[in-house]
């Protein structure tokens, strides 16, 4: 089953290679691609809702129309591990071709990303830089292959 996530902006600095890591590790129980877009909009000064906006135009187009979307949000429903595993476990099941995880930029998702998705998670009700919320994801989704296949990597309930 195939897993997109599509993240605005790029991991630099000390996560870097953590979610690289983890990327990797997930990649042996999903086929993982992810994509990255530009932060940001054009102008001088541009407001929230033109930079989700132009956020929204470079992340809809790479979403595969026949993919479960799910938005990560901080309002977003939260999933403990063994629920996300059991969801992508279901997908699977079911012959779904898979699922992308989108991970917007600093103001959030814009309302066109929000009303395509399937559903709205949250990884945190905190808010997270970006780089830490891609980490965790990619941890997330490791973590899910494992509890799927029976491996021993999660010990929690």
């Amino acid at each position: 089953m195939r897993l997109v996530v599509v993240a605005v902006g790029r991991v630099r600095g000390a996560l870097e290679p953590a979610v690289a890591d983890y990327e990797a590790r997930a990649r042996r129980y999903w086929k993982l691609d992810v994509l990255e877009v530009e932060a940001g909009a054009s102008g001088k000064n541009p407001g929230p809702e033109r930079v989700r906006a132009a956020e929204a135009g470079r992340i809809l187009p790479k979403v595969p129309a026949e993919l479960e979307l799910y938005a990560l949000t901080r309002e977003g429903r939260t999933l403990s591990s063994r629920a996300l595993a059991k969801r992508l476990s279901g997908l699977a099941l079911d012959s779904s071709p898979g699922a992308v995880f989108v991970l917007g930029g600093a103001f959030g998702l814009d309302h066109r990303v929000l009303r395509r998705s399937t559903d709205q998670l949250s990884l945190s009700a905190m808010t997270l830089p970006h780089e830490l919320a891609r980490l965790v994801l990619a941890e997330q989704l490791y973590r899910a292959g494992t509890i799927v296949r029976g491996e021993p990597y999660h010990k929690g309930a």
